[in-house]
């Protein structure tokens, strides 16, 4: 995949109580379906005495690998709007399994779909969610009269960065979009009255916060 896209900020649970049964939503980001598989196992193995581990998730360059389970829930009531929250949300490349202790009240299929959905929704909002972004990477070396105004202006443009390295000079390397590579090169270049090296180093992905209200 190389282009920016959604994904969940961390592992994490979140638990919602809806008539007395505990709905745990667990999630973590996923490359392939073998650690997707293991991060289900280690959920149900976590949880022995859980009535059902649900499970939706979404792999792939395009998401071309879609799968859910209602683990023994009613046909369609759990694994599916799970599944329908993650396709709502853009999410790529995670698992959600959502764990229910049943707690003596039967919520019917209507219910049962709010509910799984809600503990999904519930999730996500909880551990949030980051943009994947691929940017390149910057190296800068410079010397340490010219380090405090770097570091100001890294802070004040929320640029992504390594720690320094600190010996007879500094270096450090920062992460850009590409697009803004030119623009940032000629303004560290003017900040520091031309006393500073730049030289462009590889791609990857980084990952920075993202607002869910958008």
């Amino acid at each position: 995949m190389l282009e920016p896209f959604l994904t969940i900020k961390q592992t994490g649970t979140a638990e919602l109580e809806i008539k007395k049964s505990r709905f745990l939503c667990s999630i973590a980001q996923v490359t392939d379906e073998a650690e997707t598989r293991q991060f289900i196992a280690n959920v149900a193995q976590q949880n022995p005495k859980a009535n059902h581990n649900c499970y939706a998730y979404m792999i792939g360059d395009d998401n071309h690998i879609q799968r859910e389970s209602d683990d023994g829930e009613p046909s369609g009531t759990a694994g599916v709007p799970i599944l329908n929250v993650l396709q709502q949300e853009n999410l790529h490349n995670l698992v959600a399994v959502v764990t229910r202790y049943f707690g003596g009240i039967k919520l019917g299929a209507g219910g049962l779909i709010r509910a799984y959905s809600n503990s999904a929704s519930n999730g996500i909002r909880e551990i949030g969610i980051v943009e994947r972004v691929i940017q390149t990477e910057l190296q800068l070396v410079t010397d340490y009269s010219s380090y405090e105004k770097l570091a100001y202006y890294l802070k004040k443009n929320d640029l992504n960065s390594d720690p320094p390295e600190f010996s007879v000079i500094v270096k450090l390397s920062i992460y850009v979009d590409k697009d803004s590579i030119e623009t940032i090169k000629s303004d560290i270049t003017s900040l520091l009255a031309g006393n500073v090296k730049i030289s462009t180093g590889k791609e990857r992905y980084q990952e920075r916060p993202y607002d869910q209200k958008k």
